[in-house]
């Protein structure tokens, strides 16, 4: 695992340690697994408390979900979703608050906000103010692997996976964020075929050699649907074999929506492989 030390708010995380538990909360009434859920702050903040008592590290707010086919929102509906509940959560929790976000103007607001850092779905290609932003502001960033041309890899798929993330990584760089506020995201379930998802499961250990902590996000996702013929609200046990799969294979944290469950499956994967 990453070694190191990780200033995210007022925490300090040692990677190698143990695995970090990044709870989702969708502040949108479409996203896949859980839209429609937590749709007001006072929600939004009770579900968060809850996930801080299960044993969540770092909670990551989003205003629009980003399922296969969902149509965009506008920055400004996405504002008005998340900023009230951002405000609440850095107030109320002890946690770090992250920020699921591909816009830069969200992202500053969400930061001035409390938001301790970005999670960028499109790995900072989005918006080109987005990586100035966030070297302005001095907070963490998630880049994570993402594409607008389709899942044809040709016969390297983890090799182009590796070299769109340096891609992002480069661009991270010159903007001047540093290496110790960079987090790494294969990118399970955006442009790639569940027959994918697959491949980079048994093979994420690769990812580790981009010399950057790795997040995984493999909660209910339709590859797990897909190989155990599931609807989404019963993919608990196939998402928690993706987390100890990943932990053993040396990803740093897990953003999961059933928080205590995958602590629980962490706790004892960290026992036997760290």
């Amino acid at each position: 695992m990453t070694a190191g030390c990780f200033k995210i708010g007022r925490s300090t995380w040692e990677w190698g340690k143990k695995t970090y538990i990044m709870g989702i909360l969708n502040i949108t009434p479409d996203s896949f697994s859980d839209g429609g859920s937590y749709t007001n702050t006072e929600m939004a903040l009770n579900k968060a408390l809850l996930m801080q008592e299960e044993g969540a590290d770092i909670i990551d707010v989003g205003g629009e979900t980003t399922k296969p086919g969902a149509i965009p929102v506008s920055a400004e509906i996405e504002k008005q979703r998340i900023l009230p509940v951002i405000e609440a959560l850095s107030k109320e929790l002890t946690l770090p608050v992250s920020v699921d976000t591909y816009r830069a103007d969200t992202a500053e607001l969400a930061i001035k906000a409390g938001a301790d850092m970005i999670n960028d779905i499109w790995g900072l290609k989005y918006d080109s103010l987005m990586a100035p932003t966030i070297a302005e502001y001095g907070v963490p960033v998630c880049i994570m692997h993402n594409r607008t041309n389709g899942t044809d890899y040709g016969q390297d798929l983890i090799g182009q996976i590796l070299r769109e993330l340096e891609e992002s990584i480069l661009i991270a760089k010159k903007a001047g964020i540093k290496d110790d506020k960079i987090i790494i995201d294969p990118g399970i379930g955006f442009a790639k075929t569940w027959e994918q998802n697959l491949e980079i499961m048994g093979k994420l250990e690769v990812f580790r050699t981009l010399g950057y902590p790795v997040l995984l996000g493999t909660s209910r996702k339709s590859f797990i649907g897909k190989v155990l013929d599931l609807e989404v609200y019963d993919r608990l046990e196939g998402t928690l074999a993706t987390t100890a799969t990943g932990i053993a294979k040396g990803v740093d944290i897990v953003r999961v929506h059933d928080v205590l469950q995958n602590a629980r499956a962490a706790k004892i994967t960290d026992s036997m492989v760290r």
